[in-house]
């Protein structure tokens, strides 16, 4: 019997891999009809089978470009070729999104996913995200100065808030290596015309940014930048677990809010400090703080000369009887 494709072992394995943390009767891939998108749909369909796990390819039509209808169709086509379930999304995106188009084109996309997810019973969402797409990820967060949480880059597996699991597989594989993957199995992938776009910062770090720090410093930045993001990670969850144990002890219901003992902030080091400070916000008021506004409210903490209250997304913050309370706006 002829061997197998190296690519396409390389994949299966990935995807195998992932699967034995979702134990279930159905998982969903998100698939666009790109290569890594359709490679990890393939490969899902295989693995799973070995499992008795049934598999859903949700293709999602944003409706962005001119005949998108009709890519998703070829793509929910061939998931059914390949022995899944198939079905199309079509989503709104907001134009007006504050973030900007990929922002809103990422939110109706997830939004939906979960949905049908949830629709189907599935224990956990598949994306396609491959290690070029953490790189750059990586490259994007150092650039626009947002902290080590950003440069953690996309995990592997993460429960988001509605329980629903989202599993990256690929997070280790090459993009070039999903490509190699379709044309050994003959499926043909779409070339998405916004991959290309200059407009969009991601295209830039992907065809402009990545290639000029290879042939400045040499091969193996983006598996570099890959190991950075799991490292990051993985100091950012011991961060985390000591937080929670902190918390137990220092934090106190107040009037329409929560306060934090002045004292036990002043004694822990700045980056506990401030992620505790981030966190308490974010746990009780779903709002994220930028560092400038965190740093704002540590002064509470370590120069305080009476100053606030402080406005924050969604709270205030100010000193009152040697605490720091963060109450509703």
């Amino acid at each position: 019997m002829p061997s197998l494709d190296p690519a396409v072992a390389e994949i299966r394995r990935a995807v195998r891999s992932a699967l034995a943390s979702a134990p279930s009767a159905r998982v969903v891939v998100a698939l666009s009809g790109g290569a890594d998108s359709l490679a990890l749909t393939a490969a899902t369909v295989f693995e799973a089978g070995k499992l008795g796990t049934a598999v859903t390819a949700a293709v999602v039509d944003h409706g962005l470009q001119p005949g998108s209808d009709a890519v998703a169709l070829r793509a929910a086509e061939q998931a059914r070729a390949l022995g899944a379930d198939a079905v199309v999304l079509t989503v709104q995106v907001d134009a007006q999104h504050p973030d900007g188009l990929e922002a809103a084109a990422r939110d109706a996309r997830y939004a939906a996913l979960r949905q049908r997810a949830r629709d189907a019973a599935a224990s956990a969402v598949l994306l396609g995200h491959t290690l070029d797409d953490q790189a750059e990820t990586v490259l994007l967060g150092l650039a626009r100065g947002s902290g080590a949480a950003s440069l953690q880059g996309m995990a592997a597996a993460r429960a988001d808030d509605e329980g629903m699991l989202w599993l990256r597989p690929l997070l280790g594989v090459r993009r070039a290596t999903t490509r190699a993957c379709c044309a050994a199995s003959g499926l043909e992938p779409w070339d998405d015309p916004h991959n290309v776009e200059p407009r969009f910062a991601r295209v830039r770090v992907r065809e402009r940014v990545l290639p000029v720090l290879e042939d400045e410093l040499g091969p193996g930045i983006a598996e570099a930048l890959a190991r950075t993001a799991e490292q990051l990670r993985e100091d950012a969850e011991a961060f985390d677990e000591m937080i929670h144990e902190t918390i137990e002890d220092i934090v106190e219901h107040a009037e329409a809010g929560i306060s934090v003992s002045v004292a036990a902030l002043a004694a822990n080091p700045a980056a506990l400090r401030n992620r505790i400070i981030r966190l308490v916000v974010a746990s009780e008021f779903s709002a994220a703080l930028s560092r400038t506004q965190t740093l704002e409210v540590a002064r509470l903490v370590t120069d305080w000369s009476g100053q606030g209250p402080i406005d924050l997304p969604g709270c205030t913050a100010k000193r009152a009887g040697g605490r720091i309370v963060f109450a509703a706006r």
